[in-house]
């Protein structure tokens, strides 16, 4: 049996649907292996991984602040403890003199000068 010529012609014509619908998906294909898109999509897909970190962090650290904070100046104070070795015991003497001066202040009776003493023995004087 002899094909029809429709059925040949309806074949020729699916056969350059099929033919142009590959052509197509390589082109695409072509265009999405080409640097540029390929850069594109790496810079877009690192960026989501930027920002889905960020969330991560940032939700931790609204979960658990006290544990991050002290953490995080326990690493600092890490970081300076030599500076620290230094300049303590100098912030020491001054916190400690500054801590006098206040007190001294506060005191009237060494202020002015009296000594309780003097006033005691004039009572004591009075007494006899």
């Amino acid at each position: 049996m002899r094909p029809s010529r429709a059925r040949l012609a309806n074949a020729a014509r699916r056969a350059m649907i099929q033919r142009a619908e590959l052509g197509r998906k390589l082109g695409v294909a072509g265009e999405a292996f080409k640097p540029k898109s390929l850069y594109k999509r790496g810079k877009y897909r690192a960026g989501v991984a930027v920002d889905d970190a960020a969330h991560a962090v940032q939700k931790q650290f609204k979960d658990n602040r006290l544990p991050i904070a002290l953490a995080a100046a326990a690493g600092l104070a890490w970081l300076f403890r030599e500076p620290i070795k230094e300049h303590a015991p100098r912030l020491g003497r001054k916190l400690r003199d500054l801590a006098e001066a206040g007190l001294e202040k506060i005191r009237p009776d060494h202020a002015d000068g009296n000594d309780d003493s003097d006033i005691t023995e004039d009572h004591d004087e009075a007494a006899q």
